[in-house]
């Protein structure tokens, strides 16, 4: 419901592009507005307020922890000093309890001063937010060194679209230090995020001091080695150098008052009852084996799970006895996701409990573990909230769902009147790569864009409006794989995270990315100051190539509108003297086409570089006998023959077509008989993902009865590259049928499930 009672005021958002611009006052270094979050309403108005050393802020007696927050961010980040107390002033905090929307505020900037209204101290922090981006950006940094500050004139009135408003990090697989940790939750409050979902076990290692286990810190919290480079890499290699630490229980005391003064409830996650090695690690009684192993070295998915017996169950309950004490929030989570049941398939104590509890497998052994140790933690006075894997085997009563595996968790536990957060890989994780810039630093793969993040909708469509009530918001998720230092984390959570935020907080009637993204220039300049090390594709150029006709032109696009693209198409670096891009360029041969955006003095963002393969199939009809897998058909299956090749590393390229389950047939209508020499094509091996080449490859010609056969020979190599030379032919239909490698055999992973193909793409010359 609307924390508003005068609609009258409210300002169409229409209007507010065109007021950013109005009443800026330079002799007082006042702020355009340009608030991220958008809020629900804001009317610009003229003039603007001062802050000096004579200006007195009051307060009401429930505000006064977030009214002294206001009070330390303008004396610490300038020479103003401000008089406070209980009572009136000119800038003033106001409880007002019909405010029904408890992080709801109304924030009114006038000639007399300034107030803040709310029903609680959350509202009230989230108008000091509001407030905070109205303030010069050295105030970021303790530089503004002005004695007073002219804030311009403006009434919002504002509330959250989401109660759910969440960041995840994961400090199991990389470790980060307590100040690091407070730096994520600080830039988190900046953007109206509520919640930070702490990742603090692991297979490589447990990351929170539990006194009664010590081995958890002397043992589960350290591994040996680290892989180096990325998993697919074949051999694996390791650094060889021990890892690890922990956070002790006064660390994490500290941390949770930080959070808790800037309005952010942490939630930490304990896994279960997989990802659970490195404890296994500490205590080998944990896991089905009674066996020693070790804290894992490399990423993935591992065998050694929680065994169900009581010595386990007595374990965790333990562990969330002391756990409990140090979050006062209302949720546990409890991992549940990518659970191997090997083990328990093997183990007498887990088949025991299976025929003891009359379950069906040991799918319904995973619902009871989950169910019991909810039990436990709901009789301790909280709530647990699980991966979408928890749904397996049938859901723990009063559990909530996060959903990761795309939204079908959260539409299947809505449905069952569960609560949900939406956190999908494909919009919400932020180890995904975000440019198709060949310099981008190592990523896990996948590949999520800005404006992905930004184009999200929480509520999946499949639910009615009752069921959407069960929708708390979305996250996040930083994974660590492969980002190992802080200043990493930040450039691949920001600034996605801003666009989130965004998505969870604004009404979406007020959502516009470009008006977002010139919104978004701005902040990153507060940014810039608290030394933010972010990734900046504002200004990256894309292109797109077209073959309308059988014509080939490629159309140039800048991201950020306004600004002059200039291009080369001779592989050379562009320059101010570069020619101007005004329209698509014509494709006749091999082509490098290198470009970038510029202003009037120099270059804007990164160059953008597309080599394309002129051949004879660019452009003309083909067709397949099975549709690639959807997580790997974003170029359709023109991708295959557009004259662009795929990347080297990334397997979530679009210019990658991945198949799963099917040999694969391709048809190419060349549109006439065409004299043909060769064709050419590669094909991804890279077995640590499931990934292998093909057995062989079936090459007819509609003027040949037989087929030619070329049998692909096993490699470690990651690419396969295929070539075919034709002895004076012709043709104007070429069939290629891929058999695939079947089953995964023994020792590779994924053994016994199908093998992936990843083709790219097909040259014919």
């Amino acid at each position: 419901m609307s924390i508003f009672r005068q609609t009258t005021k409210i300002a169409l958002w229409a209007t507010l592009v065109f007021v950013h611009t109005a009443c800026f006052n330079p002799t007082n270094n006042v702020i355009k507005p340009a608030i991220i979050p958008v809020p629900l309403s804001q009317n610009i108005q003229e003039g603007t307020f001062l802050i000096n050393n004579e200006t007195q802020l009051a307060y009401d007696s429930d505000f006064k922890s977030v009214a002294l927050f206001l009070k330390g961010y303008i004396e610490n980040g300038s020479k103003i000093r401000l008089k406070a107390s209980e009572g009136t002033g000119k800038i003033v905090f106001i409880k007002d309890t019909t405010i029904q929307n408890t992080e709801g505020y109304q924030l009114k900037v006038s000639q007399q001063g300034i107030s803040i209204t709310a029903s609680s101290p959350k509202g009230a922090f989230y108008a000091i937010q509001s407030l905070r981006q109205l303030l010069p950006v050295n105030f970021e940094n303790n530089t503004y060194t002005g004695n007073e500050i002219g804030i311009q004139c403006i009434e919002i009135e504002d509330e959250p679209q989401f109660k759910y408003r969440g960041m995840h990090l994961d400090v199991g697989r990389h470790f980060f230090s307590v100040d690091f940790i407070k730096k994520y939750i600080d830039l988190m409050s900046m953007l109206k995020m509520n919640t930070f979902h702490w990742h603090l076990t692991e297979d490589q290692g447990w990351r929170i001091e539990i006194k009664k286990y010590p081995k958890l810190n002397t043992v589960a919290a350290y591994r040996n080695e680290t892989l180096i480079g990325h998993y697919r890499d074949q051999p694996h290699q390791f650094d060889k150098k021990k890892y690890g630490g922990y956070y002790t229980q006064e660390q994490v005391k500290d941390i949770v008052k930080y959070a808790t003064e800037r309005q952010i409830t942490v939630i930490p996650e304990i896994e279960m009852p997989g990802h659970s090695q490195a404890a296994i690690s500490a205590y080998p009684s944990l896991g089905c084996t009674g066996k020693q192993i070790d804290v894992a070295t490399k990423w993935g998915v591992f065998e050694d799970i929680y065994c169900a017996k009581e010595s386990t169950f007595q374990f965790l309950e333990d562990v969330i006895d002391e756990v409990i004490t140090l979050f006062p929030g209302k949720y546990i989570h409890i991992g549940g996701d990518e659970a191997p049941k090997k083990r328990w398939e093997n183990c007498k104590h887990c088949q025991q409990l299976i025929k003891k509890e009359g379950l069906k497998d040991a799918h319904g052994l995973q619902s009871y573990f989950i169910a019991r140790m909810e039990k436990y933690i709901n009789s301790k006075g909280k709530q647990i909230i699980g991966w979408d894997e928890i749904l397996e085997g049938g859901l723990a009563p009063n559990a909530t769902v996060m959903s990761w595996r795309g939204t079908s968790g959260a539409v299947e536990a809505a449905k069952q009147h569960h609560d949900v957060i939406l956190t999908p890989g494909s919009h919400c994780y932020f180890d995904h790569y975000q440019s198709t810039n060949t310099d981008e630093p190592l990523a896990i793969g996948g590949f999520l864009p800005l404006e992905k993040v930004y184009s999200f909708n929480p509520i999946p469509e499949e639910l009615t409006t009752e069921e959407a009530n069960y929708v708390l918001g979305a996250q996040g998720n930083v994974w660590t794989e492969y980002i190992t230092t802080a200043e990493k984390v930040e450039y691949m959570a920001y600034p996605r995270a801003i666009a989130l935020s965004e998505v969870v907080w604004s009404a979406p009637k007020n959502k516009n990315y470009i008006d977002f993204k010139n919104r978004l220039i701005n902040y990153q300049k507060r940014l810039d100051v608290r030394n933010v090390k972010y990734a900046n594709h504002l200004y990256e150029v894309a292109g797109k190539l077209d073959a309308t006709d059988g014509n080939l032109s490629y159309t140039l696009e800048a991201s950020s509108k306004g600004k002059t693209i200039r291009y080369t198409t001779d592989g050379t670096t562009p320059t101010l003297q570069s020619n101007i891009y005004t329209k698509p360029i014509q494709i006749l041969k091999n082509t490098t086409i290198k470009a970038a955006s510029f202003n009037d003095s120099s270059q804007l963002g990164n160059v953008f570089s597309q080599t394309l393969n002129f051949h004879k199939a660019v452009g003309k009809t083909i067709s397949l006998n099975v549709p690639p897998h959807i997580s790997y058909n974003a170029g359709g299956k023109e991708a295959l023959i557009n004259s662009i090749s795929g990347s080297d590393t990334r397997l979530g390229d679009k210019e990658w077509l991945g198949f799963v389950g099917n040999d694969i047939e391709i048809t190419i209508d060349l549109g006439k008989e065409t004299a043909i020499n060769s064709l050419s094509t590669r094909f991804f091996n890279v077995k640590g993902s499931w990934v292998h080449a093909p057995k062989r490859l079936e090459i007819t010609l509609d003027n040949q009865k037989e087929p030619m056969y070329m049998n692909i020979n096993v490699s470690p190599k990651k690419i396969i590259n295929i070539s075919h030379l034709f002895k004076k032919s012709k043709a104007r239909i070429i069939k290629i049928k891929i058999v695939r490698a079947g089953i995964i055999p023994p020792d590779f992973a994924g053994a016994g499930n199908e093998a992936w193909t990843f083709i790219d793409e097909i040259v014919i010359n």
